[in-house]
């Protein structure tokens, strides 16, 4: 939807592959949000970012008002959510259609999107690292574009159910961290990701 007021077809990267419709399903772990609530989750990390010109892509009708939201109710053919913004003065794109409807993959990119500023927050890696694989090269140089990973949840991570109890979480980050620590022969990466993944879970 280029527009941002109308249904049409989805403004999707070129640079990235789009996930074939016989293999996209429902987030199966529950993200337990409206679509609106979903939506807003981007925006609200992007702000935290101080992104610029966000410009927010579905292929459902858009709000007037606020021509980054669809309609909590707007029909879709195309799953897939492009969220496009700039930071630094550098340009980002970030799409998702793995899951089967807009809710789950503007939730995803929430996910990834405060999950890549958790690393930044704690010295791990800068923006421009964590964002290097969406970073979108200027004029004819984008189909050199990398397409960055799939996304894990932070419950994922540590082996654990989305709802379970804090001290299940604990549990399980103990030995997740005991099996990749650096002084055990882990993967100091490994180590980082469990030590963030238990705390967006606590």
């Amino acid at each position: 939807m280029s527009d941002g007021t109308a249904q049409g077809e989805l403004d999707w990267p070129p640079e990235f592959e789009r996930t074939p419709a016989d293999e996209r399903r429902s987030y199966p772990h529950g993200f337990e949000v409206t679509r609106s609530e979903a939506f807003d989750s981007v925006l609200k990390q992007l702000r935290r970012m101080d992104a610029k010109n966000v410009r927010l892509d579905t292929d459902a009708e858009h709000q007037k008002r606020n021509p980054n939201k669809p309609y909590a109710n707007s029909s879709f053919d195309d799953p897939g959510v492009v969220v496009r913004f700039e930071h630094d003065g550098e340009q980002y794109a970030m799409p998702m259609d793995k899951w089967d409807n807009p809710r789950d993959n503007a939730r995803a990119i929430a996910l990834t999107l405060k999950a890549k500023r958790a690393l930044t927050r704690y010295g791990v890696e800068t923006i421009e690292s964590e964002f290097s694989a969406h970073q979108l090269p200027p004029g004819d140089d984008r189909e050199n574009v990398v397409v960055s990973g799939a996304i894990e949840e932070p419950h994922e991570i540590l082996g654990v159910a989305s709802d379970a109890p804090e001290s299940v979480v604990k549990a399980a980050a103990r030995t997740r961290k005991k099996e990749t620590h650096p002084d055990n022969g882990g993967d100091v990466s490994e180590f980082k990701r469990v030590v963030n993944a238990e705390e967006e879970l606590l």
